[in-house]
């Protein structure tokens, strides 16, 4: 993967994540609540050692239900504690006993009736509970935490969007190209999302390597807690102050069919970027995405920490599909311990095959 551009500059403070499952607590903020009828059950999870898709196959099997009447807001890892939502369709009064599921690895936290499908994206956030240990130097890291209170991080897409070794994006464009045949609807959309998320991020490093957060004519704006967005060309008084007071966000395209949304100044910018992967811009608009626009920065909320000898809690929240990780990669360097232990496995298992 192509290195991104640091808004502050790489990080000097350098810190192990997730040593125990335990280090990486997510917490679902689902933006409504179960009317308490309907035919979609509800299930609050908790699960630990276990990713989306092996809790989804757990309750097809358990409710007798096909595997399409299970759904889920967001994938969540498997190298972790999370806490999220599930719906599974069960036409009728049947009413399963979903606490019967429990066990060491899941916890059924409640569950009720809902008139509605819980659909992807059908979040208004996720909350982190992260745990930094072995840091090399916690000044640094604090200094760090404070410059992103006051002005965020950029919002790209984080390394699980990409898959382990960059697979999404490579399979994205073997499927785009014509070499790749993918039937699944699922991985599908994985792929397309890879690479389209793969172009947003080199616009948004290019743009803070070259410009860091100033403006340009015929920026796409967005109002900020939204998907709207508007064209400041020029930029004037009025704008500089709603920019400031984070009213309205610059933001970097994720690119699909149609006219480009930025114009002037910005287009160019954004065209003379995107054009590097004609092959990439002309297999996502013919696979039918359209223009959208995503925020440059993405700001951590209810920001807070806990330093105990050489070992930092920092919790916080974020709106959903933002990455922690692009929070963590301008807090520190980090290493990823179970990442790292699945290269390991993974570089045994090739010796052991050439043996």
């Amino acid at each position: 993967m192509t290195p991104l551009h640091y808004l502050y500059g790489q990080p000097e403070a350098s810190a192990d994540l997730r040593t125990y499952n335990s280090d990486f607590i997510v917490q679902e903020i689902l933006p409504f609540l179960p009317t308490g009828e309907g035919e979609h059950h509800m299930l609050h999870i908790r699960k630990e050692g276990l990713n989306t898709a092996d809790v989804a196959r757990m309750l097809s099997s358990f409710a007798g239900v096909h595997p399409k009447e299970v759904t889920f807001a967001g994938q969540k890892d498997r190298h972790a504690i999370t806490e999220q939502w599930f719906g599974v369709r069960i036409p009728g009064k049947s009413m399963p006993d979903w606490q019967s599921l429990n066990s060491e690895q899941l916890t059924v936290l409640s569950s009720a009736r809902h008139g509605k499908k819980l659909r992807t994206g059908a979040l208004a956030g996720n909350r982190f509970t992260l745990t930094l240990r072995a840091v090399s130097d916690m000044d640094a890291l604090v200094r760090r935490i404070e410059l992103i209170k006051a002005t965020g991080v950029p919002n790209y897409f984080g390394e699980q969007r990409f898959g382990h070794d960059g697979k999404n994006l490579i399979f994205g464009r073997q499927m785009l190209s014509g070499k790749k045949k993918v039937k699944d609807r699922n991985k599908r959309s994985i792929y397309l999302s890879a690479v389209r998320s793969y172009l947003f991020n080199q616009v948004v490093s290019e743009r803070l390597r070259l410009h860091q957060l100033k403006t340009l004519d015929g920026d796409c704006v967005m109002l900020a807690g939204s998907k709207s967005y508007f064209v400041a060309n020029p930029w004037d008084e009025s704008l500089y102050g709603r920019l400031a007071e984070n009213d309205i966000q610059l933001s970097a395209p994720m690119w699909g069919r149609g006219l480009a949304l930025s114009e002037a100044e910005a287009l160019a910018f954004e065209q003379g970027v995107c054009g590097q992967y004609p092959e990439d811009l002309a297999g996502l608009e013919q696979a039918g995405l359209n223009q959208e626009r995503r925020p440059l920065l993405l700001a951590p909320q209810q920001l807070s920490y806990e330093i105990q000898e050489d070992t930092l809690v920092i919790k916080f929240a974020l709106p959903a599909g933002s990455f922690a990780t692009s929070v963590l990669r301008e807090l520190v360097n980090y290493q990823d311990v179970k990442e790292r232990e699945y290269q390991a496995r993974k570089a045994a298992a090739s010796e052991q095959a050439h043996d």
